[in-house]
């Protein structure tokens, strides 16, 4: 386990700083990830560290950018040390928890990650049934 997991963890409050996938229905810890990739000049400082669920953490890989299908063009993926979750993401609870972009970040951050994918959905389906989502 990476050794910022404590201090990103709870930073996080336990929750994937992407998709917002409560960390305690899973059975085991979230991962730490770089927001910028290592690859791509990015620091093991705290303020570069973000948890990540397996499903988010594996889609971002290296990604700084990504198309928005709104605009056309190439976006930031949401940064979560410097941007508001609130700011670029929508929980619509009428559509069984489909989180939507309502920004070119978000939406380029949904595609990216690809939160609404089945198995993403069904699942927090059943966050929202236990109460642990949004």
């Amino acid at each position: 386990m990476n050794a910022a997991y404590p201090d990103v963890a709870s930073r996080a409050g336990h929750r994937c700083e992407y998709c917002h996938a409560p960390e305690a229905v899973f059975n085991f810890p979230f991962e730490v990830e770089h927001v910028i990739p290592i690859s791509q000049d990015g620091s093991n400082d705290l303020h570069n560290l973000a948890l990540a669920c397996r499903s988010c953490n594996l889609r971002k890989a290296s990604h700084l950018e990504f198309l928005d299908y709104e605009s056309g063009s190439l976006s930031p993926l949401f940064h979560p040390r410097q941007q508001s979750w609130s700011e670029h993401f929508f929980v619509d609870a009428e559509k069984a928890g489909v989180v939507l972009g309502t920004s070119n970040v978000g939406r380029a951050t949904v595609a990216c990650l690809e939160m609404n994918s089945p198995a993403q959905l069904s699942a927090r389906r059943q966050w929202m049934k236990l109460g642990v989502f949004p």
